[in-house]
């Protein structure tokens, strides 16, 4: 993130301050398809709205995050209206820590922020830098001295956080879509007196641990300890992680529910036919085998298909006659089962 000024990710979004989860979730997607880089190729305002799109939604899909969020808003706006003097960090793009102010809310002193980006970098787990906007599994990356990469991507990571007073060992965050960690990418990585080109294996994915083999902080006495970086992925439009397993949702209509139906499934690596059986269910899930996320051995997860039934909103009067009818003469009772239910 560029700016130091205060991001309402509501707005972002297009969501109220008050939508729940499902809404929140609903609306990135439907803007993330909008805006998503493979729909947008070459067009800079696109990728950078879906940066800011997949940031807001990261924070307001967490429930403590956006708590944190929600509290960290209600100290901006008393800063906006009262100014705290000449302490209030607000009052242009210059970073200020206050020394002598402390303003808490929710129980959070939130002055110790010099801006919105350092509270929003802590917030996500990266670092504070001018370039950065599972299963626990960890790979040791090849890496070289300032090289080119086959990426234009770009991470600072200074300041890395030691584990122990023995060990020089550094951690950090390297942010990646989800095509990188599927296919496997290249990233340059400014380390502050060195660039390295990092290797990413196919089928990295949150949780993923990349060691770069003497290449952490430097402590007296102490050998340089190691760099572990963290996948982290930014959330993607339709698919999502289960475990191992890529998930997704397919929405279908109440009369192929019904009647059954053949619906095509994006998967990582293009389309395929699925036969949505007569009768499922609302929820129900399917499974596409071996259509899931890439291992560094070459093996593939499953795909899960979540089924929704959606429920037109708008009906003809045509289609509302027919379903009247459908209702006259239904020969079953869904809801049979509620009077024999007791405490």
């Amino acid at each position: 993130m560029a700016s130091t000024e205060f991001k309402d990710y509501y707005a972002v979004l297009g969501v109220s301050k008050t939508a729940s989860a499902d809404e929140i979730k609903k609306q990135f997607r439907k803007q993330a398809l909008k805006y998503h880089p493979d729909r947008n190729q070459g067009n800079e305002a696109a990728e950078e709205k879906f940066k800011e799109l997949s940031e807001a939604y990261e924070v307001l899909s967490d429930q403590d995050k956006r708590s944190q969020y929600d509290k960290f808003g209600q100290y901006w706006e008393q800063g906006m209206s009262s100014g705290y003097g000449n302490n209030n960090p607000y009052r242009s793009n210059t970073s200020y820590r206050s020394s002598n102010t402390k303003v808490d809310v929710g129980g959070t002193d939130f002055s110790q922020y010099g801006n919105f980006e350092e509270f929003i970098n802590e917030l996500l787990g990266r670092f504070s830098t001018p370039e950065t906007s599972g299963s626990s599994q960890t790979y040791s990356a090849q890496n070289s001295p300032k090289g080119t990469s086959n990426t234009n991507f770009n991470t600072n990571f200074q300041d890395f956080a030691t584990s122990t007073q023995q060990s020089a060992n550094s951690e950090a965050s390297i942010n990646l879509s989800f095509a990188e960690a599927f296919r496997g990418t290249t990233k340059r990585i400014n380390l502050g007196s060195e660039t390295v080109e990092v290797r990413i294996p196919a089928g990295a994915k949150p949780g993923t641990r990349i060691r770069l083999a003497g290449k952490g902080k430097a402590s007296y006495g102490q050998p340089r300890g190691d760099l572990y970086l963290n996948v982290k992925l930014a959330p993607h439009s339709f698919f999502d992680f289960e475990g191992d397993n890529l998930v997704c949702e397919v929405p279908i209509a109440p009369d192929e529910a019904v009647l059954g139906v053949s619906v095509s499934i994006p998967t990582p690596d293009g389309t395929v036919s699925m036969k949505i059986p007569a009768g499922i269910r609302s929820g129900q899930v399917l499974r596409l085998r071996g259509k899931g996320w890439s291992s560094p051995k070459g093996n593939r997860t499953d795909q899960l298909v979540k089924i929704i039934i959606a429920t037109p909103k708008i009906v003809t009067g045509l289609e509302k006659e027919y379903y009247e009818k459908i209702r006259d003469i239904r020969s079953e009772e869904p809801r049979e089962f509620l009077s024999n239910i007791r405490l």
